[in-house]
Formats: C-alpha cells, sequence, structure tokens
C-alpha cells in the first residue's frame, strides 16, 4: 500500500465521516483510495460502529458515523405489552430499494418477499459511508438532541401493531449483529438447495463456446503495452485509459488490437480515436467515467444459455447495492441481472444471481477488483430468475455477551423449534423515523394527495441527514419545489424524486408527481399499511382466542380459504390457521376479530368493501398469511469466547481461502447463543430473534437500552 494511501487510512479510522468530507472539497482524485480505506478499517480493525459514534460525539458533539448505528444491547421484555391501539406517526425518510409485493390482483398466499429480515431496519442503521452522498447529520453543530433523544421520535413495536408472544419462558438480553459477520444468510433455491459459494472456477465450454486468443493475437501488443493494460485492469494505472497509436497499421491489425485486448484483459473496452492528427486504439475500464455510451456488442457463443448464472457472496451490502456495483463495473443497466430475492446489508448473504450475456470470464475478473464481493459457481442457463422463486433462506445467527442461563436458553430454542413464533412484520417494513411508511399508504388509499405530499416532504423530528433537513426547511418555507430540489445533492430518494415531479407537472398534479417516484417504492406504502393492519388483528387474534385454532378461523384449501366451523377447529392446529391483508379479492374471519378488520378500516376512513382505487395501481386484492411460522433445521450451541472481535462463523470465502474455522473456548469471559435455522419467504428472521429474547426490535427501543452505556 502507498503512503498515500496509509495516510488516508490512518485518518480514515480516527474519523471516517471527516476525512471524507475534507476529501470531497479537495477536490482531488483519492475516491478509490478513500473506499479502499473504509473497508480496511472495517476488515482489519473490526470498526466498531457504537464505539465511533461515543467518541464522535464527546470529541465534536456530531454524529458523523450515525447511520453506522446498527448493533444493540437487547433486554429481555418478559412482560407481554396490553393490547393498546397504535399512535400513528409519518413516513420513512429515504429511498427504499426493497421489492415490491402483492402485485397481482388476485388474491394469494404470500409468497414473493425475501425473508431474510433486518433488512431495512439494517440498511439504514448500518449504511456505509458514501464518498459522494455522505453529509453531516442533524446535530452537527453539538447544540441538538442526543442520539437517544432523537431516536426517541421513532417507532417501537407497539405502533405497528406487535405486541404478543407465543412462549412463556423467561427473556434474557444479547447483542444481535456486533459484527455483521454474525448474520450469515444463504439463500434456498426452488429445488431446496441451500446456496453456498464453493467455486470460484470458469467453466469449461465446448469448442464452439470457447474465444482463445491465438498467439499472433498477442504478439500485436509490446510489452510495455501489455504492462499498462494490465494495471489499467486492476485500477493500478493512474491515467484513465491506455492509448496504442495504429496510425500506420492496416485495418487487419487494429482488428487484431481489439480483439487481443478485450480477450487477455476481462473488463476493458476498447474505441479507436483521433489524437492531434494521429488514430489511437484507446483501452479504457468498462467502468470508466469516459465509457461509451452502451457498450460495445460482443459476439455470443450459439449452443451457450442466454444467461449467466452465479453465486454471489457479499458483506455489509445489500443486493440493490451490489447489482448497482456490478453493473457499473461491467457498464451495462441493472435491469440485465435477475435474483429471486433481496438480502440483508448489515450481513454477510450469499444468494444466486443471473445476467444476460455477460461471461463468465468477465465476471470472474470482478473478484480481482471488488472488497467485500465474491462471485462463483458459474453456469450457463437459457432462463433468468425469478422474484419469489426461492424456497426460503438459512440462516446463522450469533447473539454475543448473552446473561440467559443454559436452562433458559434450552427453553428459548426447543419453544421456537416446536411451537415457532407469531410471523409479524418485521420493524424494517415500517420505517425507522417520525413518519412511518404506512402512514402515507393510508393517506394514499384515502386518494388524500396533499397529505401524502405533506407526510414526505414536511420537517421531522428524529436524526436525519443535514441536506434533508435542509431540503424540508425550504419546501415548508417556500412551498416551491424547484428550490427545495436545489437542496438535494442526493435527488435519488423519495424527496428528491416527488419533489423533481412537482416541479415537471405542478403542485395541482400531485398524483402524476407522485407516479415519478418507481413504482416498486410506491406500491411499498400501500403494502406497509396492509402489514400494519395485519398484525394489529393477529395481535388481537392471540389475544382472544391463544395459540389454537376455533371456530372463524380460516385455512387455505387448495390456495381458497376456507372458513371453519366449531367441528373442524378441533381437527387444525393453529400453524394452519391464516390471517387476511385487507383487499378487494379476500374473506375475512367470522369471528369477532374478523369483525375488527371493518371498524379498524373505518377509523382510518376506508371502507372494507371498497378496496379498488381510482388508480389501478392501488387496488388491493389482498392475500394471506399463516399466524405462526415454525423454523425447520433449527439447532443451536453455546459458546465461549474472551475477545468480543473475534469471529464465531466459519464463512464460505474462509473455507475457499483455507483458512482455519473458529476456536471456540471450554471457558471464557463471555458466552454468545449461535443458533441456526431456515425461513420460507415472507418471514422475518427478527421476529424469530425476537420470541427468543423477548425483546423490543425496534431502534427506538435498542437505543434507549443502550442510553446508559452512551452516557
Amino acid at each position: 500500500m502507498s503512503n498515500d494511501y496509509l495516510c488516508v487510512f490512518s485518518y480514515a479510522v480516527s474519523d471516517l465521516s471527516s476525512i471524507t468530507l475534507s476529501l470531497r472539497r479537495t477536490g482531488l482524485d483519492w475516491t478509490r483510495a478513500v473506499t479502499h480505506c473504509l473497508h480496511l478499517a472495517r476488515r482489519w480493525y473490526n470498526y466498531n460502529p457504537l464505539t465511533s459514534l461515543k467518541q464522535s460525539y464527546y470529541k465534536q458533539k456530531t454524529f458523523p458515523a450515525l447511520q453506522q448505528f446498527s448493533s444493540g444491547n437487547f433486554a429481555r421484555m418478559e412482560d407481554k405489552e396490553p393490547l393498546v391501539e397504535p399512535v400513528h406517526v409519518g413516513e420513512k425518510r429515504t429511498c427504499p430499494e426493497e421489492d415490491s409485493e402483492h402485485t397481482a390482483k388476485r388474491a394469494r398466499v404470500q409468497d414473493e418477499e425475501n425473508g431474510s429480515l433486518v433488512t431495512k431496519q439494517a440498511e439504514d442503521d448500518g449504511e456505509e459511508l458514501e464518498v459522494e452522498e455522505e453529509e453531516a447529520l442533524v446535530g452537527e453543530d453539538g447544540e441538538g438532541e442526543t442520539f437517544a433523544d432523537m431516536m426517541k421520535h421513532g417507532l417501537s413495536e407497539v405502533d405497528v401493531g406487535i405486541h404478543k408472544f407465543v412462549s412463556d419462558h423467561k427473556g434474557f438480553s444479547g447483542i444481535l449483529k456486533e459484527r455483521y459477520s454474525d448474520f450469515v444468510v444463504h439463500e434456498i433455491s426452488k429445488e431446496g438447495k441451500i446456496m453456498h459459494l464453493d467455486d470460484l472456477s470458469v467453466p469449461v465450454e465446448t469448442e464452439e463456446a470457447s474465444v482463445e486468443v491465438e498467439p499472433a493475437d498477442c504478439q500485436v501488443l509490446t510489452e510495455e503495452q501489455k504492462q499498462q493494460l494490465s494495471d489499467l485492469q486492476l485500477f493500478k494505472n493512474k491515467e484513465e485509459n491506455v492509448a496504442i497509436e495504429v496510425e500506420n497499421d492496416s485495418k487487419e491489425k487494429r482488428t487484431l488490437l481489439h480483439k487481443a485486448v478485450k480477450t487477455l484483459y476481462p473488463g476493458l473496452e476498447t474505441k479507436t480515436e483521433e489524437r492531434d492528427g494521429k488514430k489511437f486504439i484507446v483501452a479504457y475500464h468498462a467502468a470508466g467515467k469516459k465509457a461509451l455510451a452502451a457498450p460495445r456488442k460482443h459476439s455470443w457463443p450459439k449452443n451457450r444459455g442466454s444467461f449467466c448464472h452465479f453465486v454471489l457472496y457479499k458483506e455489509n451490502k445489500d443486493t440493490m447495492d451490489a447489482i448497482n456495483v456490478l453493473s457499473k463495473f461491467l457498464r451495462v443497466r441493472p435491469n440485465v441481472f435477475s435474483y429471486m430475492g433481496t438480502k440483508d446489508k448489515r450481513a454477510i448473504t450469499v444468494q444466486e444471481i443471473a445476467v444476460l450475456k455477460i461471461s463468465a470470464e468477465r465476471l470472474a475478473h470482478l473478484n480481482k477488483c471488488l472488497m467485500n464481493f465474491k462471485l462463483g459457481n458459474f453456469s450457463y442457463k437459457k432462463h433468468p430468475l425469478k422474484l419469489g422463486e426461492l424456497q426460503g433462506n438459512h440462516f446463522t445467527v450469533v447473539l454475543r455477551n448473552i446473561s440467559g442461563s443454559d436452562e433458559q436458553v434450552e427453553q428459548a430454542m426447543t419453544s421456537l423449534r416446536n411451537t415457532g413464533f407469531i410471523n409479524y412484520y418485521g420493524m424494517q417494513r415500517f420505517g425507522t423515523t417520525a413518519v412511518p411508511t404506512h402512514q402515507v399508504g393510508r393517506a394514499i388509499l384515502q386518494n388524500n394527495w396533499n397529505e401524502v405530499m405533506d407526510l414526505i416532504l414536511k420537517p421531522r423530528p428524529g436524526a436525519e441527514k443535514g441536506y434533508l433537513v435542509k431540503c424540508r426547511e425550504e419546501w415548508a418555507q417556500s412551498q416551491d419545489p424547484e428550490a427545495a430540489l436545489k437542496k438535494l445533492p442526493v435527488k435519488r430518494c423519495v424527496e428528491g424524486q416527488l419533489l423533481r415531479g412537482l416541479s415537471k407537472y405542478g403542485k395541482n398534479n400531485i398524483i402524476t408527481a407522485f407516479g415519478l417516484i418507481p413504482r416498486n417504492n410506491r406500491l411499498m406504502y400501500i403494502h406497509s399499511y396492509q402489514s400494519f393492519v395485519w398484525n394489529t388483528m393477529v395481535s388481537r387474534r392471540v389475544e382472544a382466542y391463544g395459540l389454537k385454532a376455533v371456530e372463524g378461523d380460516l385455512v387455505l384449501k387448495g390456495g381458497t380459504a376456507h372458513v371453519l366451523s366449531a367441528e373442524e377447529a378441533e381437527k387444525q392446529s393453529i400453524h394452519d390457521v391464516v390471517m387476511p391483508l385487507p383487499g378487494f379479492d379476500v374473506i375475512y374471519p367470522t369471528h369477532e376479530v374478523g369483525k375488527g378488520y371493518k371498524d379498524l378500516l373505518a377509523a382510518d376512513n376506508l371502507d372494507i368493501d371498497n378496496m379498488r382505487h381510482k388508480v389501478r395501481d392501488y387496488s388491493l386484492a389482498g392475500a394471506y398469511r399463516r399466524v405462526l411460522i415454525c423454523p425447520s433445521g433449527v439447532s443451536w450451541e453455546l459458546i465461549q469466547y474472551d475477545d468480543p472481535k473475534v469471529p464465531l462463523v466459519y464463512t464460505d470465502v474462509e473455507k475457499l481461502e483455507n483458512k482455519p474455522a473458529p476456536v471456540y473456548l471450554t471457558e471464557g469471559k463471555y458466552r454468545a447463543l449461535k443458533m441456526e435455522f431456515s425461513l420460507p419467504p415472507s418471514t422475518y428472521a427478527t421476529m424469530a430473534i425476537r420470541e427468543i429474547l423477548k425483546m423490543d426490535t425496534s431502534i427506538k427501543n435498542q437505543t434507549q437500552l443502550n442510553t446508559v452505556w452512551l452516557n
């Protein structure tokens, strides 16, 4: 590593945010160096977000690393919360990335959303400092609220209808995601195979499919040119391209040069251009700023499947961020990639991805260029992947520094294995600040578009990026979308997209302006409202009738909901009972709790018998969701350890690199609970962990539990 890199690295460890912002102001082209340092800080020093937050607060009275906050010391919640009506507050502050569900206009069993838990909450909490986008947060003048004070404006579980537990064991405390490697997710394919990264080799193809470089092709490049191209390929070349003069060369030789560069150095592209009256072949990296507007058309062997399927191993990145990185380096649009489900950010995840007409060689080359990613298990197939095709996800979770006795742990895990947990929608579905997504969804369903606009754009209390605060203040003062938009350096967020729409179509055409927000993000709001209703009604159902099937409950028979008679209920298990998400194509339980759906929607000025909307996209068909989920393949062990930073999970990459497996102590300062289990799609692992620890999983509660530590 060069001295320049070491210098930036040392500053990055001490204050990641300050060095990032200062380098942005200098205008120096050190983006790659800073990014490199951020990764090294996390990998080598196990950068602890809470520690940095605490130190930064006392040294500077600011929160430059606020979005790094992610691990929480969870206390037990033994006493069940009284069943009260949740208080409606507002909407999520940034552009969500999760995929929509319930897009079909017919009722069905919900099976599309990937169930790999702590997605949005973990993504919001553990978001990396981005060189191009990160700004200081509110409170940077040192006179604002503390982090705990700011988060008191956020949501707790009771606000979104989460109230009940199924087991009666005594809860205990533990730390979830102290390291992102404590949360490992392996996708389960539609064939039931748990996906692992265990092969980095490129598949050997038939003679027709292979593209070999003949010795004559190699000879058209000099040794100096080969070295320059190699350095450019691995980002060692400080020049942005390599120019090879071909003024006196024939067209045949120029063709050989183009072919040699692109074949010998995957990831590089070439073009012919004139400079100072002379002709050059210019080689550049596919992700370079001066890349051509569209990728060069490459021939694709006829006997090769059009889609290259591969296993993506990623650390501390959500699926959409990973796709965007891959598309940038391959210089293709993100929509050429397909996948079966999105995965957590603050985690190590392994999933299958498919990409259209990108060779395994080009993909394998990215393993040299990218950190915290590994691509492997390549194969060519004739079909892409589809959302929801997966059977589920397999989780390996470590809860550190647990307080529970061996007996408590045994009771909790046995209950999880035998009885399961209430299939609540997790906190990440509702946002983390004073404006939850379900309130925006309610306003959409009410056709109250002024309120939709107000909820998304108005100022709100709590932790938020500084530029968003300025944008909201400008909107509140001027109601001028163009003026507010100028306050946003990042216009891809929901606020930016809505303001762009208002600027283009005017404030009298909010529906059309709102339509500029991507469809999946718009649908997320109304699905969030459905989830709020479902959580609330399921809590009432468990409170009223307990964990047994009763007359008036619903079960699915051949995909169709059926109302149980008293006689049928005696033969059914609670694990067979489903509850509906409200919509025009579902039926409701016939007992008193089922009737509560109508009252709840009526209180929100909605008619349960008329769930069709003037805008077709916002018409809700509804769906059915199981009340209880019982994980499969549940296993656990108690681990002793001394070093809080020691890895406790053996990852796929560590196995590939033949690194030694973690060694567990017979006696140690701390105890950890390591567990494994598999969940179906649309199921939240945080809700399983909530059942084990008897804890509130909201950021608001986690922050309050850590207030003493922060002070």
